[in-house]
């Protein structure tokens, strides 16, 4: 397995713009080493018999039917509303004369 040099993770961190002190770049490298040897393992030990999954349980739908119900009518919708003018919301205005 290649060693994950300091420099490594300078460069990671300067890609991810996470700003990094000596002390955690030195600590990050080892840990990174030790993740990575980690995978290594897993990886040596799923023969290929074995299928790939993002998951270790099969997933399904788990969303329910969208189906429609009762909707509010234009006063009903208002009603709460802060402020309204000629039947819709009103908002302040955040653009410039647009």
């Amino acid at each position: 397995m290649p060693e994950i040099t300091r420099d490594q993770v300078e460069h990671l961190a300067r890609l991810a713009h996470i700003r990094m002190t000596d002390e955690e770049l030195d600590t990050m490298s080892g840990d990174l080493e030790k993740i990575l040897e980690h995978v290594s393992a897993v990886q040596a030990a799923a023969g290929d018999d074995v299928t790939p999954t993002s998951h270790p349980i099969a997933l399904e739908n788990v969303f329910r039917e969208d189906v429609p119900a009762g909707m509010l009518t234009q006063e009903e919708a208002l009603d709460q509303a802060p402020d309204s003018e000629d039947g819709q919301f009103k908002v302040p205005a955040i653009l410039d004369g647009e």
